[in-house]
């Protein structure tokens, strides 16, 4: 079973494991979650946020399965800040609104100021004039870049776990957690303990018994609980 066939069993399987966009480390700011065509064996809900800024101006910008960080001086802020306001003073601005066609789904959520938390779908590029504020400040935040970046490293992870059979070898469960916590709910894991394990949206296959389990490794950011 491969391709399509493949990633559409991955999801029947996945689909039910607890969002990756309900974590927020102590001191968020402004959060952008993006969740896009994934390839196959990849849960987008184990997936970093694409962006974090902190209330003290620390930056984590998620990949599909690491984390880069870096802080931002002051200028970069105020920045974004003023794109802030302008997505502020959309007139009628719901919870949920649409860029156009496209998969591509944003969640932005600012706790800092007046609190935003709007959903997007489509493509920013082909957003209506009343909504361009915000699809240029979610494009803007989902590519962002900056030469300061550096990789970050987790001290803990959110080890997640659901019933079903993906396709390749199987692992042993090795973790202190046991498997009946994960299948209930995500739990904390150091990261000296997942070394050789897949992150973020790359799921590995574990077998016990006569039983199989799709388990995901979620970066933590610093403070951040499963």
């Amino acid at each position: 079973m491969r391709g399509p066939v493949l990633f559409a069993a991955a999801v029947a399987v996945l689909g039910s494991l607890p969002r990756g966009w309900t974590g927020e480390p102590p001191g968020a700011a402004v959060i952008l979650h993006v969740s896009s065509t994934v390839v196959s064996g990849e849960v987008p809900e184990a997936m970093p946020a694409r962006f974090v800024l902190l209330d003290d101006d620390d930056v984590y910008v998620g990949g599909t399965n690491d984390v880069a960080f870096t802080r931002l001086d002051r200028g970069d802020v105020k920045r974004i800040e003023k794109d802030l306001e302008r997505v502020r003073k959309i007139p009628g601005l719901g919870a949920r609104v649409a860029f156009g066609s496209g998969a591509t789904t944003y969640r932005l959520t600012v706790r800092k100021g007046r609190a935003l938390d709007v959903t997007a779908t489509g493509d920013p590029a082909s957003a209506p004039p009343g909504l361009r504020p915000l699809a240029a400040l979610m494009a803007q935040l989902a590519t962002f870049d900056h030469p300061s970046l550096r990789p970050y490293r987790p001290a803990f992870y959110a080890v997640s776990a659901r019933e079903g059979r993906l396709s390749g070898g199987c692992r042993a469960w090795s973790f202190p957690v046991p498997l009946a916590q994960a299948l209930a709910s995500p739990q904390p894991l150091a990261a000296s303990l997942v070394e050789d394990w897949p992150t973020g949206a790359s799921a590995a296959s574990v077998c016990v018994g006569d039983k199989s389990y799709a388990v995901t490794l979620r970066p933590l950011l610093p403070g951040e609980k499963p």
